[in-house]
């Protein structure tokens, strides 16, 4: 696939490894510039490019920046991509936003919000950075590493599920974008590292 990754930070960067690793296309921007990304490419192979560039060009797009950049995306840039949401809302971090903060919204939903057009999916949100590099295994091992997955269009959830899969993780369809909140911080999925029945049972387990 051609993929794209907007920042370059421990989840972007550690995807921009893995997914170059598994042969994907993958081009990756951040809000530096792609001077910035000089070594990263040249580690990976992964082309540093501009925003536009990285979003024009790719089938799959990766948003793995802080949560409070998110609106300064160019939504229009956006239209009609699958996009990995795989942010998460930190008040210390992102300031105070009213539905975020009493979770009358998801932060997905609110992402999705911003980026109009786009269908959104969210994952790779509820796992450390060293865990998504160095823990993914084949399908069918014992207490493989499982990966909750939520969005709205069944096309784009499924095309990420095998993302996951490829990466050595188990997909675990965690329901709409409006159900997402089960996989944000707080919750018993969030950096526990549970398989596949165990996500299951986090997902059923968190409360509001």
């Amino acid at each position: 696939m051609e993929i794209g990754i907007i920042g370059s930070g421990h989840i972007g960067g550690t995807l921009t490894r893995r997914l170059s690793s598994l042969g994907h296309d993958v081009a990756v921007t951040n809000s530096r510039g792609p001077e910035s990304l000089t070594d990263l490419a040249a580690e990976t192979g992964a082309r540093a490019a501009t925003l536009e560039e990285v979003v024009q060009g790719a089938e799959l797009v990766v948003v793995a920046i802080p949560l409070k950049a998110v609106p300064a995306l160019p939504a229009a840039l956006f239209d009609g991509k699958l996009v990995v949401d795989a942010n998460n809302y930190y008040p210390q971090r992102d300031g105070d936003v009213a539905e975020l903060l009493d979770r009358s919204l998801s932060s997905s939903r609110w992402t999705a919000d911003h980026l109009k057009g786009a269908r959104v999916v969210k994952t790779f949100n509820n796992i450390q950075a060293a865990q998504l590099m160095d823990q993914g295994k084949p399908a069918g091992t014992a207490g493989r590493i499982a990966l909750p997955v939520a969005g709205d269009d069944a096309d784009a959830k499924k095309t990420v599920m095998g993302l996951v899969d490829e990466l050595g993780f188990d997909p675990v369809d965690a329901g709409t974008l409006d159900e997402s909140w089960r996989q944000q911080p707080d919750t018993p999925v969030y950096g526990t590292d549970r398989d596949a029945d165990g996500v299951r049972e986090g997902l059923a387990a968190a409360r509001p």
